[in-house]
This record gives C-alpha cells, sequence and structure tokens, in this order.
C-alpha cells in the first residue's frame, strides 16, 4: 500500500489551532502541543462563561435594585411584588439602570410599587 504524507491535512489542522492560540504566553502560543491543549480549555472556559455571564449580570442587577429599593424603604422581594400588582413592566436591567443613573425616577417608582 502506498505512503500517505498528509502534508497539507496536518499543516492546515496545526495552523487552524496555532492561529487560535496567537497572543498566548511563552510555549502556549507557539508549540502546537501545549496550544492544542491552551486553545481547548480556553474554548471550553468561553462556552460555560457566554451562560456564566447571564447570571452575573443578573446578580449585580438584583443587587443594585435591592440596594436601591432599601433606601425607599422596601425590600427587593416587597418592590418586585408591588410593581407585579401595579402591573408595571420593568425588566430588571433597566430598573438597575435607573437606580444608578437616575434615583429620582426610581423613587417614582417605588412609589408605585408601596
Amino acid at each position: 500500500m502506498a505512503r500517505v504524507k498528509r502534508g497539507n491535512v496536518a499543516r492546515k489542522r496545526r495552523n487552524k489551532i496555532l492561529r487560535l492560540a496567537r497572543g498566548f504566553r511563552g510555549g502556549n502560543g507557539t508549540l502546537f502541543r501545549t496550544a492544542n491543549q491552551r486553545v481547548m480549555k480556553a474554548l471550553c472556559n468561553a462556552y460555560r462563561d457566554r451562560r456564566r455571564r447571564k447570571r452575573d449580570f443578573r446578580r449585580l442587577w438584583i443587587a443594585r435594585i435591592n440596594a436601591a429599593a432599601r433606601l425607599n424603604g422596601l425590600s427587593y422581594s416587597k418592590l418586585m411584588g408591588g410593581l407585579k400588582k401595579a402591573d408595571v413592566r420593568i425588566n430588571r436591567k433597566m430598573l438597575a439602570q435607573l437606580a444608578v443613573t437616575d434615583p429620582q425616577t426610581f423613587t417614582n417608582i417605588a412609589v408605585n410599587a408601596k
């Protein structure tokens, strides 16, 4: 059976990994075997953290809303429950933005929730 040299395929596969590893420090960005390990790990982390980012931002928004609500004499759960009963449809991201940038408007919303 004839020998298969795989020249182009192997080089393209290695170069693809090394392109993804560009910017990594030391051998992690230049040596194929370690670069391959680092790239696989980086891709796993990126996949996981795209989902985690959504959780982290929601936690941040809730913490900001809670702090602003307590300045207005409410807890977070009382505020959200009051908004739901008053049929005020505003998401947590916008509520947190209001709490940081425009406290007066947030106070008006908190009064509606009471």
